[in-house]
């Protein structure tokens, strides 16, 4: 091990091709479906393993690394699971075993076409994802990004009605015009840095003197190139329309993977290619944080106009994702570990609530809020869950919500800029006002058509139940996740 407390190691690699490794096996299995199940939840289970095994060391300040082959002069393609790649790498691969199981579910209650395509880009998107977390340079994080985009394609237009495919279209209209920008800004940051592409804490630039002229069109370059899976406003608009896809899938986009990636890449580029002083320097915080404003607000108001669930939870999303990447403008060490809770949380929340939207479609062929009067008396183990997560979305204790919304308040009046504690508490409100009503129609509204219906199969309320859960149990023990947010922050911005 060096001094840095970087240790060579294989681990982050057979974390990224487990599940790449499992495809042939998902596709020759295509006429077993048990056996191609199998493969799937035994990947998801040893990538799990792979990242829970990197834990102690993160914890530790130390790094595992793992360099392939040069790929351009001076940048190889590499792998370092850093605190921060650990943090999100545990969240994705731990949810991603109960979407596997929820598929399953998911996928025999519709009996679902092309099951096997399915199952096997959903074992290449985890593969991308984890070279996500662990990407050790821009050139890295790049190529694995796209691979996420391109495996994503075929989940989205699943159904391959015209609707899924113009969704499609637009997706890859909307997420390869971003990693082209993403691209130009990657070689603009080659030239300017002279070769050097690798992540670090404080800012890849932060050595070299930028010009405006030079630092704010790079700085939106890198913008377009995350923000579009960030789905900051205005390049927000492939998720919703993305809803198209099955639910699981949905899940996919929202909690575990792409829009997730998207503001991880967001924290990479603000903390660890700019850096707080550059950033600070030329306003581009004041910049990230007035966008962010505006997503958080304008998201949660097209939310309470949507009758479909699934586009109401799209929303939603577009709305909580800028709560992380605010987190990361404010430039402060609290300020990022709230932002780093909420990324974890919302994923428990936001799955919970998209698993509960797919029982209730699979179970009783209902998709929009207009049709679920009644359903909580049916569906009362679904709806106890969707419950749960409205209530964490909406900022209340005792969810994992709450407490990253708390944490992030704090930081904001911390770090002087009391207003937006302000802005978070109208956006509970808003939450509030697009979720209790869904609540309030399952429970205390009477339904027509329900008799002789009930639950889903096991194979999908377990899962929600579980997430649900998930979700109750961080806001009453965070320090479970808050411990590695807050090293993973200070190793940032020093320590807090």
């Amino acid at each position: 091990m060096n001094p840095a407390g970087v240790f060579s190691s294989l681990i982050p690699l057979w974390a990224v091709l487990v599940s790449l490794a499992a495809v042939p096996f998902i596709l020759l299995s295509s006429r077993r479906p048990n056996l191609r199940e199998f493969w799937t939840l035994a990947a998801g289970l040893v990538m799990f393993g792979c990242v829970l095994s990197l834990l102690p060391a993160a914890l530790r300040g130390q790094t595992a690394a793992a360099e392939l082959f040069e790929v351009v002069p001076g940048v190889r393609l590499a792998l370092r699971a850093d605190r921060l790649g650990v943090f999100f790498a545990l969240i994705a691969s731990g949810l991603w075993v109960l979407t596997s199981c929820y598929s399953i579910g998911y996928m025999r209650g519709l009996q679902e076409h092309k099951q096997t395509r399915y199952f096997a880009f959903f074992a290449v998107c985890l593969s991308a994802t984890m070279g996500i977390a662990f990407a050790a340079n821009l050139v890295t994080f790049i190529l694995f990004y796209e691979i996420l985009t391109i495996a994503t394609y075929p989940l989205v237009i699943h159904q391959e009605t015209p609707e899924a495919i113009r969704a499609g279209r637009k997706y890859l209209a909307f997420t390869l015009s971003a990693g082209v920008l993403l691209i130009g800004a990657a070689v603009w940051t080659y030239q300017i840095t002279g070769g050097n592409l690798d992540f670090r804490p404080g800012g890849l630039l932060a050595g070299f003197t930028l010009a405006g002229k030079t630092a704010v069109p790079l700085f939106l370059l890198f913008l377009g190139g995350v923000g579009v899976k960030s789905s900051i406003m205005p390049l927000h608009s492939w998720l919703p329309a993305a809803m198209v896809a099955p639910t699981p899938v949905s899940a996919l986009l929202h909690a575990v993977a792409v829009v997730k990636a998207g503001v991880f890449g967001m924290i990479r580029v603000t903390a660890f290619v700019f850096g707080p002083d550059l950033l600070r320097r030329f306003g581009l915080d004041t910049v990230l944080i007035v966008i962010t404003v505006t997503t958080i607000l304008l998201g949660s108001l097209l939310a309470l106009r949507q009758d479909n669930l699934k586009r109401r939870l799209a929303y939603s999303t577009v709305s909580h994702l800028s709560y992380i990447i605010l987190a990361a403008a404010l430039l402060s060490g609290p300020a990022l570990a709230a932002g780093l809770l909420h990324l974890a949380f919302h994923a428990t929340m936001k799955i919970t609530l998209f698993f509960c939207a797919g029982a209730i479609a699979v179970s009783l062929g209902r998709e929009n809020v207009s049709q679920l009067n009644g359903v909580g008396r049916v569906m009362p183990w679904t709806m106890a869950a969707f419950t749960i997560g409205a209530l964490g979305l909406s900022g209340l204790p005792p969810i994992d919500g709450f407490v990253s919304k708390w944490y992030l308040g704090a930081a904001a009046v911390g770090g002087g800029r009391p207003w937006l504690a302000g802005v978070l508490v109208l956006s509970g409100l808003l939450n509030a006002a697009y979720l209790f009503p869904i609540v309030q129609r399952a429970f205390f509204r009477r339904g027509v058509g329900l008799e002789g219906r009930r639950e889903a199969s096991a194979w999908m309320v377990v899962p929600l139940i579980l997430t649900a859960l998930l979700s109750l149990g961080l806001g009453l023990y965070p320090n479970l996740f808050f411990d590695l947010a807050r090293r993973a922050a200070a190793g940032i911005f020093g320590g807090f």
